[in-house]
């Protein structure tokens, strides 16, 4: 039934990537925990605020050159629903999936109703950052929604170093499960700055004397942080005062080039993804796909320089996942889509991709996937767009946008909020200029479903 369900919105291109997961939990509410358990190396679990679908797509990407037989939920329905949608998509008709190992995106908070019914043998947890407020409250309680993952995995947990709430999360890890992290070289803390380190001011930095734009070192604790650690671990220890060893850290970053230490030695890897903010997310994947090669018969584990080399090989193959960086070709010129859903991942995409030589559009929804509290749009610093200025704005929330730029001087050309007629004027404009459109999740399904009747979208499974 589920699978009949997806095929008849596939034929109608229709979207709702979650109803046919919805009929066959209905029919067969075992189904999920049953099928990803006969799986050999079984699931990878990838959650956090920012990166999930791109280092998922690098960690199923890397696997498969290994060798490996992936499933994966590419499309970024990252909720139990979502999945099981997936794997209706491959699966036989007996329920069977052929697959080694399972790479999945969970939602913050759907992850914990995920671990519920599959306990992951591997959990990659990226970061926290404010994000969708209405939906997961303060920060704290993210981290602690991440921490019901930490605890339910069993075989290795992989944390982010810098991220001090994540790293606290080495406290609830049960017994016997092993604990990783990736992490920055000293000189790169600044490119990437935490949560805290977009918030914090010389007053609430403590001694630190540091300004909002500096991070603070990793483990720096202030009455705050300790609070949260305390609450976290399971033992009651907060972070560590001092960096701990990272398996993988990122060391160099370049126009699509990327420099990472592992076992005292650097590799380099040139890259297909665009922005540097995916070279970091890059570590986090390279951390947990080799914790796997160390479990897999066929891997060269006496030799790990030489396993190494390879997954840099294997990581130079990874393209961007859809509307992250994704590039479609317009009227001979290229269009770049890139999602933004929070301060930080805005701030990094305007730091990745300078807005020279380019025109540029942005759309703002607040349908329930993007969050319906835009108030995140005033910590975005928009003054790198003042010089040339946004072509279009569009979107539900297109007066809130325009409204923001107003206060940061940047001057906005033309604010319609009907998306798809927004999308058609923009790229008609300016043949052979390169563009790019910043755009939240709900918008930017709708700009690729605008750009498919013009032009050569791939299909991402999510319906036009």
């Amino acid at each position: 039934m589920g699978k009949a369900v997806r095929g008849a919105l596939r034929v109608t291109r229709h979207g709702g990537s979650a109803l046919p997961g919805r009929v066959a939990e209905w029919f067969d509410p075992g189904f999920l925990a049953r099928t990803l358990d006969s799986l050999p190396y079984g699931v990878i679990l990838v959650s956090g605020t920012n990166g999930k679908t791109t280092t998922t797509r690098m960690i199923a990407s890397m696997l498969q050159n290994l060798g490996l037989k992936v499933f994966t939920n590419p499309t970024g329905s990252n909720f139990t629903r979502g999945v099981v949608s997936a794997l209706l998509s491959e699966v036989s008709m007996s329920g069977r999936l052929d697959a080694d190992i399972a790479v999945l995106e969970l939602d913050e908070a759907y992850a914990v109703h995920f671990v519920r019914q599959v306990k992951p043998r591997y959990s990659v947890l990226l970061n926290v950052m404010r994000d969708q407020l209405d939906r997961f409250g303060e920060i704290d309680n993210t981290a602690r929604l991440l921490s019901r993952v930490a605890a339910a995995t069993t075989g290795t947990v992989v944390l982010n170093r810098e991220d001090r709430r994540i790293a606290a999360l080495a406290g609830v890890v049960s017994k016997g499960t092993r604990v990783r992290y990736f992490g920055l070289s000293d000189d790169l803390r600044k490119l990437f700055p935490t949560d805290d380190a977009m918030h914090s001011t010389g007053q609430d930095a403590g001694d630190d004397h540091r300004t909002a734009d500096e991070p603070r070192p990793v483990g720096q604790q202030d009455k705050a942080s300790r609070s949260a650690g305390e609450n976290l671990s399971a033992n009651g220890s907060a972070v560590p005062e001092s960096p701990v060893h990272a398996d993988v850290i990122l060391t160099h970053v370049d126009d699509h080039v990327a420099k990472f230490a592992m076992d005292n030695a650097e590799f380099t890897a040139t890259v297909q993804l665009e922005g540097m903010y995916n070279l970091f997310n890059a570590a986090a994947a390279l951390a947990v796909v080799r914790a796997v090669t160390e479990v897999i018969p066929t891997a060269d584990t006496s030799l790990p320089h030489a396993r190494d080399a390879r997954l840099m090989r294997a990581l130079s193959y990874v393209t961007p996942a859809f509307g992250r960086g994704e590039v479609i070709e317009v009227n001979g010129a290229p269009v770049e889509l890139l999602l933004v859903k929070n301060p930080m991942g805005f701030r990094m995409s305007l730091a990745s991709f300078p807005p020279d030589g380019h025109r540029t559009m942005i759309a703002i929804n607040d349908e329930y996937a993007d969050g319906r509290d835009m108030s995140w749009l005033w910590d975005v610093d928009f003054t790198s767009l003042r010089e040339g200025g946004v072509d279009m704005i569009s979107g539900v929330r297109a007066w809130d946008m325009a409204l923001r730029l107003e206060y940061d001087q940047v001057r906005v050309t033309r604010t319609d909020t009907d998306l798809p007629e927004a999308v058609r004027c923009f790229v008609g404009s300016a043949p052979g200029v390169p563009k790019h459109i910043y755009c939240t999740y709900t918008a930017m399904l709708a700009v690729r479903a605008e750009l498919a009747k013009v032009a050569e979208v791939s299909d991402a499974g999510v319906g036009r």
